[in-house]
C-alpha cells in the first residue's frame, strides 16, 4: 500500500485477521494488479477499460521467464524481440518483457480501442516507449500476416488465445469462476448476478471453435514465417487440446516441439512452443 496508495481503499479483513482483498471484485482486482505492476516492476501508471480482461500478473511474468529460458534467449539479454499475438487492452506481456529483460517488442490486436489503451499507458511509462511498438491486425483471419514485415526477425512470439468458443461458454466458464471463490469464502453465489472479476471482451474470451481452432490457425500460419521467427509459443489451457496440436505441429514441419508446465497454486498451464529449423 505504500508503494500504490489507492490498493488502500480495497484492503479488507480476509476473515482470518490478516488484511486481503475481495478477488471477486473486478475494480479490486485491477488495483492490485496496478499496485503489483509499480512495485515489483516499476510501471508507473496502468490501467484497462471496464470490461477488459484483467491478466493474473504472477502467471502472465511467469510466461515471460519461462521463455527467456528458451534455447538461444539467454545468449541475446537484452537484445531479444518479441512479438505479442493479440496484446489486449492490457498490454500485459510486452510490458513485463521490457521492464524485466529490457527487450524489444511488438504488441498486436485486432481491437483498435484495446490499442488506443496500450497507447495511454505507454504514454505514462515513457521509458518503456523506445521498447514497446503497436500494431494493429486489419485481418481478423490472419495472426502473423500483415503484421511481420519484410526483413524483420524475432525471437519468440507469445499469445495468450481466447479460450471459449462462443459467448454462451465464456458465460458459463465465468459462473464456475465466481461460484469458486464464493465457495472459498463460504458464500454462495447467484448466476443471474455472476460477474467475471478478470473481466473480458469479446475478442478476449471467445473465438468460433475457442483454444483449439485458434491454435491450429496459428501453427498452419507459423509456417509461412519460419525464417522470420526463432520460436512460436503459446498458452494452452486445456490440455486436451495439446496432443492434436502437437500432431499437427509434427505434420508442419516442426523440428522442435517442447511442452512448458506452469502452476499458479491449484492452477496448471501449459506453454506449447515450436521452431522450425533447417
Amino acid at each position: 500500500m505504500k508503494a500504490y496508495p489507492p490498493l488502500r481503499a480495497y484492503v479488507r479483513d480476509n476473515g482470518h485477521g490478516q488484511p486481503g482483498i475481495d478477488f471477486s471484485d473486478a475494480a479490486a482486482v485491477k488495483v492490485f494488479n496496478a499496485a503489483l505492476l509499480k512495485k515489483d516492476y516499476g510501471i508507473s501508471h496502468w490501467d484497462i477499460p471496464q470490461g477488459a480482461l484483467c491478466p493474473p500478473i504472477p502467471g502472465r511474468v511467469d510466461y515471460i521467464h519461462y521463455v527467456a529460458d528458451l534455447p538461444g534467449l539467454v545468449k541475446k539479454a537484452s537484445a531479444v524481440t518479441l512479438l505479442d499475438i493479440g496484446t489486449g487492452a492490457s498490454l500485459i506481456y510486452p510490458l513485463l518483457a521490457a521492464s524485466a529483460y529490457g527487450w524489444n517488442c511488438t504488441a498486436s490486436d485486432i481491437s483498435e480501442a484495446s490499442l488506443a489503451n496500450c497507447s495511454t499507458i505507454l504514454e505514462g511509462n515513457p521509458e518503456l516507449q523506445k521498447n514497446i511498438t503497436l500494431r494493429l491486425q486489419s485481418d481478423r483471419h490472419a495472426m502473423f500476416s500483415g503484421i511481420i514485415r519484410s526483413g524483420e526477425y524475432y525471437d519468440v512470439t507469445v499469445c495468450n488465445p481466447p479460450f471459449h468458443a462462443s459467448p454462451e461458454e465464456a458465460r458459463s466458464g465465468s459462473i464456475r469462476k465466481e461460484a469458486n471463490l464464493a465457495r472459498s469464502r463460504g458464500e454462495k453465489v447467484n448466476a443471474a448476478d455472476a460477474t467475471l472479476n478478470f473481466g473480458g471482451m469479446e475478442n478476449e474470451l471467445w473465438c468460433n471453435g475457442g483454444e483449439a481452432l485458434f491454435l491450429k490457425k496459428m501453427i498452419k500460419e507459423s509456417k509461412q514465417f519460419a525464417s522470420q521467427v526463432g520460436w512460436f509459443t503459446s498458452l494452452v489451457s486445456k490440455a486436451e487440446n495439446l496432443k492434436p496440436l502437437k500432431k499437427l505441429l509434427n505434420k508442419s514441419g516442426a523440428t522442435d516441439v517442447r511442452e512448458i508446465e506452469m502452476t499458479q497454486g491449484k492452477k496448471i498451464t501449459r506453454i506449447l512452443t515450436w521452431a522450425f529449423r533447417e
